[in-house]
């Protein structure tokens, strides 16, 4: 872990990474997810959508700019089914599920199944990069001088982990303990992190709701009624990611982005703030950037806050992803005051000290899933503004 403050990345003015499709990019994936359409098409499609995001990212002064994320379905891309050892399953039972993790019991409340199933069916291996395409063709449409500060976000490491029950996220008879199988995780990401780094990756996101997860009253009910330990496995997510960074160079920002659900139209699967989990998460997990939902009362307060050392950064999403109306600059203004505050608090540095490691951003992306939020383009295009006269009105000609 790099021990100087890393900043631009992160700015002043972030997105999450996931902005709204263009109608004819999801016209073209719906055809082919209806094996009516073209994947050669589709990838021209997706090639001339990013060319236009790209360039009304750098028009809205951003720095940290991404692709859209338009290549991918779902917001954690294609990672684990890139890897040896894992599978994409249609066909399973139901039992494997921890049934009280918000996103699966939202899914089967309402009849349906647990979205995209991947599971471990053997040894994992990383067997090459499914992002560094992805990757590549982003940090072409910049100039050299700003390549290093374009983002790339990657799946969590524990996704396809905490929700199956305890032994059932791989075979027996190929993992017998969570320490074996997070160890060859870990080595897939350290793997991954080395080839994004050698093709000029210096600014990563992490997406992590289950993180988040560890906030909900209800999913920690589920973890006592089973007699098991939501501790003991926060900690053991917590060793998970610092082993997947423990290889990477000083000059690669890392952050970490928290939230609690951002499904078709912006639908969030639970509810908590971050005092439960707030200081081994801001202590003890070694990343630069926490990037925070706060744009609704189920996020909680920002005393959490308190626990945030010197060193790190957090990124507060007080400008919602989920619906058009606009918030007050304002009251923002006074929210990051507080969070400033109350940071100072916690280190006994003063505010503006405290200030100097924060910025501003919607709380989630707009299009997590590719089919997207509750608002048009412009309205996202008026929320990116928004975020942007936040920051320079706090932090005048700062990126």
């Amino acid at each position: 872990m790099s021990s100087k403050l890393h900043q631009r990345p992160p700015f002043r003015a972030e997105h999450l990474g996931s902005l709204l499709r263009p109608e004819k990019l999801l016209a073209e994936r719906h055809a082919l997810d209806e094996k009516k359409g073209d994947q050669k098409k589709l990838s021209a499609v997706e090639d001339s959508s990013i060319n236009d995001i790209v360039k009304e990212q750098i028009d809205l002064g951003y720095h940290a700019v991404s692709d859209g994320e338009y290549r991918r379905h779902m917001f954690w891309g294609t990672f684990f089914p890139g890897l040896d050892g894992f599978e994409e399953v249609t066909d399973f039972d139901v039992d494997i599920f921890r049934m009280y993790v918000p996103d699966i019991a939202a899914f089967t409340e309402s009849g349906h199944k647990p979205g995209e199933t991947v599971l471990c069916t053997g040894k994992i291996k990383h067997v090459g990069s499914t992002y560094v395409d992805q990757w590549n063709y982003l940090k072409n449409l910049l100039p050299k001088d700003r390549q290093h500060e374009a983002k790339l976000t990657l799946a969590a490491p524990n996704w396809y982990h905490l929700r199956y029950k305890t032994g059932r996220a791989y075979p027996k008879d190929v993992y017998s303990s969570d320490a074996e199988y997070f160890a060859d995780i870990a080595a897939a990401y350290r793997a991954e992190l080395e080839i994004l780094y050698d093709n000029g990756l210096r600014n990563v996101q992490i997406d992590d709701p289950n993180l988040a997860y560890f906030c909900s009253q209800k999913m920690l009910a589920g973890f006592k009624k089973d007699g098991e330990s939501s501790d003991a496995l926060f900690d053991a997510y917590i060793k998970l990611y610092n082993d997947c960074l423990s290889e990477r160079p000083s000059d690669m920002h890392v952050g970490v982005h928290l939230c609690r659900g951002n499904f078709v139209g912006g639908r969030h699967f639970s509810e908590g703030g971050y005092d439960a989990i707030a200081t081994k998460l801001f202590r003890d997990l070694n990343v630069d950037t926490y990037y925070l939902e706060y744009d609704t009362p189920r996020a909680g307060g920002f005393e959490p806050l308190k626990e945030l050392p010197k060193g790190k950064n957090v990124i507060l999403g007080l400008v919602t992803s989920k619906f058009p109306k606009l918030e007050n600059v304002e009251e923002m203004k006074k929210k990051v005051y507080q969070a400033a505050g109350l940071i100072s608090e916690g280190t006994g540095e003063s505010k503006e000290e405290a200030l100097n490691r924060l910025g501003v951003s919607p709380q989630c992306g707009f299009a997590s899933h590719s089919d997207g939020n509750n608002v048009g383009h412009d309205e996202m295009v008026a929320k990116l503004k928004l975020v942007r006269k936040l920051a320079e009105e706090i932090w005048p000609g700062q990126p």
